[in-house]
């Protein structure tokens, strides 16, 4: 849910704030008036959740020392400049150090108006890349969105959390679309370097020329970033697709490792992903950069090795989904949980976030089914029988605790509700719940 953008107005003439607060609150603007730069600071601090419009000629702090404390506290923050008439050098000045734009009165409401949408549109993106930043570095939120509770997940969360802790390179490898780079955002998350630099580089998504600037330099002068191995100084330099370096790239990033010493300034993390049968990331990269770069190592496991949390993950997306599309989440059934359960999944979670936006999209309209879905992204895919692959008990229990999990989450933690609409004694849901794992206090 985007975060509301509000519009503080600072003009020491109270005609002039009233006027523009309600012109803008007719828009649909959340505002809030100052009659002083010195008392809007006291509000207005690096994370303010939209934008300022100041007059520019004000008693005591005058709007220019004002815009230089704002621009000194968050240097992205937009403020738009009222300047009377003949003041535009004053409003350049003001672009300089720092302003959105300007307004010179008497100016146009609808001008106004423009001006409020683009700043605050500006403002938002903003604000939802520093979240984005804050929740990748954040151990406990990101290790979250590792979702699932097989064994073999279980296993990567504790590998990540002790690889995290360690101070070697690391390759990540594994099937496409597992969630690789995802993984390596954990790595960096829970370890010593979390507050410093995060650099991805995609070593397939260009040309040697312009890879080879954009990891060792040299920049020009107009470009407007380090070289990567700069970039990430002290921090981890994430290199997807390393398999796709040349011998004379492998050389130079050899160089740098070696340069380093121990322990690393700059933890390098390298994601493999190798989709040739039989081929390994051993098999490409030259002998002395592979152990460099494989002295800790993760495997990503498949989707289809990690049972239930195919049903767990197909959920939440489902419900993420129909949450933005604005209609209800499909219900499965016990023969489509089968279904998904036996699935190939070659495409592993891209392919599953593709299936359960489908289906929502399809649900929304009323027609579908999860096995057309499946077997329209496998055509040689046989019709799946509950008594395949797996004893029919597995399925059972795993489609027992997708509803209870989804009745649980439905209904917020109510028992009482989770009992009525599953028709279950009490005694008898609380004791599936142990069984399968499932706490009421994470409902809640």
């Amino acid at each position: 849910m985007a975060q509301a953008m509000k519009i503080a107005i600072v003009d020491d003439e109270q005609d002039m704030r009233q006027s523009i607060s309600q012109w803008l609150a007719l828009s649909g603007y959340d505002t809030e008036t100052f009659a002083s730069a010195e008392d809007a600071l006291k509000v207005l601090g690096a994370d303010y959740p939209g934008i300022v419009i100041s007059d520019i000629k004000m008693p005591g702090m005058d709007g220019m020392q004002f815009l230089k404390k704002l621009m000194g506290n968050d240097s992205a923050l937009p403020v738009i400049m009222i300047t009377g008439h003949g003041d535009v050098p004053m409003a350049v000045e003001a672009m300089r150090v720092g302003a959105f734009d300007f307004l010179e009165k008497p100016f146009n409401p609808d001008r106004m108006s423009e001006l409020a949408k683009r700043a605050t549109g500006a403002r938002r993106l903003t604000m939802d890349n520093r979240a984005l930043r804050r929740e990748l570095s954040d151990g406990t939120q990101i290790m979250k969105k590792l979702i699932g509770a097989s064994p073999v997940m279980e296993r990567l969360k504790e590998d990540i959390l002790d690889l995290g802790q360690a101070d070697g390179h690391v390759l990540i490898d594994g099937e496409t679309g597992t969630g690789k780079t995802l993984v390596a955002h954990a790595l960096h998350a829970v370890g010593s370097r979390a507050g410093k630099r995060f650099v991805l580089v995609s070593c397939a998504a260009l040309e040697e020329d312009a890879l080879s600037k954009r990891l060792f330099g040299p920049m020009l002068p107009e470009d407007a970033q380090l070289p990567a191995v700069e970039e990430a100084r002290g921090g981890t330099l994430v290199l997807e697709d390393i398999e796709a370096l040349s011998d004379t790239m492998q050389a130079r990033l050899l160089s740098v490792i070696n340069e380093q010493g121990t322990p690393a300034e700059t933890r390098i993390v390298a994601i493999s992903n190798l989709q040739e049968a039989g081929r390994t990331s051993e098999d490409v990269l030259r002998p002395d950069l592979f152990y460099r770069l494989a002295a800790l190592r993760i495997t990503v496991p498949p989707l289809r090795m990690r049972g239930e949390d195919i049903l767990t993950l197909f959920t939440r997306l489902s419900e993420q989904f129909a949450e933005e599309y604005g209609c209800e989440a499909p219900k499965v059934s016990a023969q489509e949980a089968a279904q998904l359960l036996q699935a190939p999944w070659p495409g592993n979670v891209r392919q599953l976030i593709n299936i359960a936006e489908r289906a929502v999209l399809q649900s929304r309209r009323g027609s579908g089914t999860i096995a057309s879905l499946l077997m329209s992204d496998h055509e040689e895919m046989q019709p799946v029988m509950t008594t395949e692959g797996k004893p029919l008990k597995e399925y059972v229990e795993a489609f027992e605790r997708m509803l209870i999990d989804n009745t649980m989450r439905r209904h917020k933690g109510s028992i009482a509700s989770v009992m009525d609409e599953l028709c279950l004694p009490r005694r008898t849901l609380n004791e599936k719940m142990a069984k399968y794992g499932l706490q009421r206090a994470d409902y809640l």
